[in-house]
């Protein structure tokens, strides 16, 4: 049952859920710790991430994560090279390590070698790397602490590519920041801001996702829009041209979730069937073979999808009956099959029924089961 559907404080609700569910598993590489087992071991199969329950959502960019817990505080742990981990120094952590003191965290997301969050009262905060303005303070300084982006407390959800940042206000406006080279910051232009620039005048955005170098977003009606860079097809629009503005992909309004790796998309509709496009040398379209795809194709037949997130280059999904799959590069592990055998068609994982959250990262994956 929903948080919202509880005539309940939704707060303590989520202090009661940390008591049994939210134990977090992670499987691939670990060169600088981002597994969280206190090693630089890489695994070959999801291994649990200490015995603490609680785990709410977590993020990982190049090496380094982010999560958050039921109780709202905020932890991180992995890469930390530019501050991305926001400790206030430079070290590498590999065991979930807390940020701060502030227990009112909500959603989370980290990039490249840089993160955001925005907090329950909706304010927006961003530390890390810096050198294109991708945090959005209006500088192009590192930082290694949270820095509030502005003052405004209507922020809702983020997506967040390797050198910029998309957000959606709870108005539906949609907003970028960082380096668009290649046309990602969606406002016709290609040029870099260190401070958030609207996209557009719309107020119907509902749901972002980020790749590399493009942008996958969802409308409220159900329609779907890309733009940026376009070398795979990995807009969805039929060809390989790059796109400065939102470009509807097809004419469907049934999608209802996205997904962007390095340079491929997910999607699933309304219905729970399961969509791909973009690069694909490694699998990662999950399509039984490594062709590049600049439309939409279906993955298989089936109607059960419900979770989808793509890392670099493989993808991770999870089906209505709470079971994990996972296809593309495994060449260290990531994929959690107990091999490093890439491979182009999704697989389950295990053969546990109770995962609730995913998370594909840089050649690893991060799961939460209840």
């Amino acid at each position: 049952m929903a948080i919202s559907s509880i005539n309940r404080n939704p707060r303590l609700y989520r202090r009661d859920l940390w008591r049994s569910n939210g134990i977090l598993w992670t499987t691939g590489y670990n060169s600088y710790g981002e597994l969280g087992h206190k090693d630089q071991i890489n695994c070959s199969s999801p291994v649990q991430v200490g015995a603490k329950y609680g785990w709410k959502s977590i993020s990982s960019g190049l090496g380094s994560v982010i999560a958050t817990r039921f109780d709202d505080t905020l932890w991180a742990w992995g890469r930390n090279n530019y501050g991305q981990l926001a400790t206030g120094g430079l070290v590498n952590k590999s065991s979930p390590t807390k940020v701060g003191t502030n227990n009112n965290w909500n959603n989370v997301i980290t990039g490249y070698e840089s993160s955001h969050a925005t907090t329950i009262d909706g304010t927006l905060w961003s530390w890390g790397k810096n050198n294109w303005g991708q945090l959005g303070i209006g500088v192009v300084n590192n930082r290694t602490f949270p820095v509030q982006v502005g003052t405004l407390t209507n922020w809702d959800k983020i997506g967040k590519g390797s050198l910029f940042t998309h957000a959606i206000k709870i108005d539906g406006t949609l907003w970028a920041w960082g380096l668009g080279w290649y046309g990602e910051i969606g406002n016709g232009l290609r040029n870099a801001y260190s401070s958030p620039v609207q996209v557009g005048s719309d107020s119907d955005w509902s749901n972002i996702g980020c790749g590399e170098e493009f942008v996958v977003a969802i409308i409220q009606d159900g329609s779907l829009f890309s733009w940026g860079h376009n070398n795979y097809g990995q807009l969805g629009l039929g060809d390989i041209v790059n796109y400065s503005s939102p470009v509807q992909v097809g004419s469907d309004i049934d999608w209802n979730k996205i997904s962007c790796g390095n340079e491929h998309t997910l999607a699933i509709k309304t219905n729970g069937t399961l969509w791909t496009w973009g690069y694909n040398g490694l699998g990662n379209l999950g399509l039984g073979d490594v062709v590049s795809r600049s439309s939409p194709v279906q993955v298989g037949a089936l109607t059960d999808w419900s979770n989808i997130d793509c890392g670099s280059y493989h993808s991770m999904a999870i089906k209505t009956d709470g079971t994990l799959w996972a296809w593309g590069y495994n060449g260290t592990g990531g994929l959690g099959l107990g091999n490093v055998i890439t491979i182009s068609s999704p697989v389950q994982v295990g053969a546990l029924d109770d995962w609730t959250y995913i998370c594909a990262g840089y050649e690893s994956s991060f799961c939460i089961r209840k």
